[in-house]
């Protein structure tokens, strides 16, 4: 039997020369705006993907002219924590050299950049890096932004727990000085050796994207189990002591293919703090060799640990790690939202959190926030902290400075909102205009519908309670849809899929309850569902687990058999 052909892009990454391709001469050339087929998947690995305004594709084609092509940049931040000073230089960046002028705060604890056109590319990297910043591997099949528990009130313990999070970005960067060769013009070094430039990678990277996140019990504001690899805190006396590790989630999936679906995470079991580096580099070696190259659809970890088994993947594991699991330590996993407004931390230093609707730092009519932004950093003597529900943490702040900084963001729309519970604990992915897989609006269309579901539980006596609501624009799952109690996911424009059952910890997922339907029908169905949710629910008992529990849907336990049967 012949040998199955691999997908495109492991030729594009065996052929390379370690993320180099013709990058170089693509940005070089001013013929186009547009890098080549081939660069286009490379340039992930460096941190950006190519776009084009959708909303004027037809225009532009009318006129004979290529799409508005553009990039998003997304950076690495680690854990979500940057500096003031840092900030300043980043909100330099949005404002001289994209089109957007905004700052959008991602799912994953980082920010982007939308609009960039491919001659302030090198520009704006080059920006970042002096403000000790990059893009290395914030996309691309390798692993990305390392997600951290950002909440700074229980100070040691999470501070504990960041530095895990910073040590696993760094050590587990790509080694290929490709990206410091094109965008910083470092000189190129000659090597010969595969394994010396990718010790842990190789020449053909990972099968597809790897996502990791630590989680500090009883918060699981990271998602942990939608992560490839998750590490949820376990501390004895206020220190951390180790990590129970969890391994196999990942929200992607394709409309109408029932090979492919979202998956949570398994429990492995735990680990000590100095071997977290030698199980990350076992886990993300097994899928390195073992993950599926010949299929792009289905070579995410989860697929993998699916296909050979879970007791055959430990094994192989605790191999390769050199140490095998212990037990899995008890632990409580609790809410997914963030702590609104100020609160003191152990330290006596106050953190205030604001809430950015999807993410976006931009100046609007009434509402300066990308303004406000810039004033707090100019005077803010702690950190920021971006979390993964896209709010910012202003921490760290003095007693005698929180007057001042609570003055600026009143002053310029960051603070003061009417905010229902469920807001507070909704998500959107970016989709429309930029998004070149977005099927529907999610992020300019989310706001509104919120207001509307927040009329419905109005409507119903429900206002009293979070219901975890998330939106996206195709089934990729970036804002994390089927981890949601009412997940939305584009099916085309002004048509979702809707999905109902997860529940309000994160470990359980959703299931589809209607597909491809508009706003109308889905706000007649929610309706109806909160009309008996607020009449038949147990006390204490979240939305989710009520759809469950009257079978509304059946519980998704195994998503191979579960979340398309």
């Amino acid at each position: 039997m012949s040998e199955q052909k691999l997908a495109l892009n492991e030729y594009l990454k065996t052929d390379s020369d370690y993320l180099r391709g013709t990058i170089k001469e693509g940005l070089d050339s001013s013929v186009t705006g547009s890098f080549s087929d081939g660069d286009q998947q490379l340039i992930k690995f460096h941190g950006f993907y190519q776009q084009d305004d959708r909303d004027l594709r037809n225009e532009r084609k009318e006129q004979k002219l290529e799409p508005l092509y553009s990039f998003m940049l997304r950076a690495r931040v680690p854990g979500g924590v940057c500096t003031p000073k840092q900030w300043l230089g980043v909100d330099e960046i949005a404002s001289t050299l994209t089109s957007s002028n905004s700052i959008r705060l991602t799912t994953r604890q980082t920010f982007q950049y939308h609009g960039i056109p491919k001659r302030n590319l090198k520009t704006i990297i080059q920006g970042l890096d002096r403000e000790a910043l990059d893009s290395i591997a914030a996309c691309g099949d390798v692993n990305r932004n390392v997600m951290c528990n950002p909440n700074p009130v229980e100070s040691k313990l999470h501070a504990q727990a960041y530095e895990v999070a910073k040590k696993l970005s760094d050590h587990l960067l790509p080694h290929t000085r490709a990206y410091a060769e094109i965008w910083l013009d470092e000189e190129k070094l000659l090597t010969t050796e595969d394994e010396t430039v990718e010790p842990v990678y190789g020449k053909t990277y990972l099968p597809r994207k790897f996502k990791m996140a630590v989680a500090v019990p009883p918060d699981n504001d990271v998602d942990v189990y939608t992560n490839d690899l998750g590490f949820i805190a376990v501390a004895e006396n206020g220190e951390l002591v180790g990590f129970n590790l969890t391994a196999g989630g990942g929200m992607g999936s394709t409309h109408g293919e029932v090979e492919t679906f979202p998956r949570l995470a398994d429990d492995f079991g735990f680990i000590k703090t100095e071997d977290v580096m030698k199980f990350a580099e076992a886990v993300m070696t097994v899928q390195r060799d073992w993950g599926n190259r010949t299929n792009r659809k289905r070579s995410r970890l989860k697929y993998t640990i699916v296909d050979h088994g879970y007791e055959k993947f430990k094994a192989e594991v605790e191999v390769r790690a050199g140490v095998k699991f212990e037990p899995k330590r008890d632990v409580v996993i609790g809410d997914r939202g963030d702590r609104y407004g100020w609160v003191e931390g152990v330290d006596g230093k106050w953190h205030l959190t604001l809430f950015i609707e999807s993410g976006r730092i931009k100046d609007m009519p009434g509402k300066s926030l990308q303004t406000g932004m810039r004033e707090i950093a100019k005077i803010h003597k702690g950190d920021f902290r971006m979390t993964s529900n896209q709010n910012m943490i202003i921490a760290g702040v003095a007693p005698e400075d929180k007057a001042t900084i609570e003055g600026l963001a009143r002053k310029r729309g960051l603070l003061g909102q009417v905010l229902t519970q469920t807001r507070g604990h909704s998500i959107a992915c970016v989709a429309l205009p930029t998004c070149p897989l977005a099927m529907a609006e999610a992020e300019r269309y989310f706001p509104e519908f919120i207001d509307h579901i927040d009329a419905l539980q109005a409507k119903n006596g429900i206002s009293d309670q979070a219901i975890v609501v998330r939106m996206t624009g195709c089934p990729n799952g970036c804002a994390r849809p089927f981890a949601a109690e009412i997940g939305l996911v584009g099916k085309a424009p002004g048509r979702y899929n809707l999905y109902l059952g997860a529940n309000f910890e994160g470990t359980r997922l959703n299931k589809m309850y209607r597909e491809n339907i508009q706003e109308a029908e889905i706000l007649a169905e929610l309706d109806a569902l909160f009309a008996r949710y607020a009449i038949e629910r147990n006390a204490g008992e979240t939305f989710g687990n009520f759809t469950v529990r009257v079978g509304v849907v059946k519980a998704v336990i195994d998503a191979a058999k579960d979340f398309h049967g």
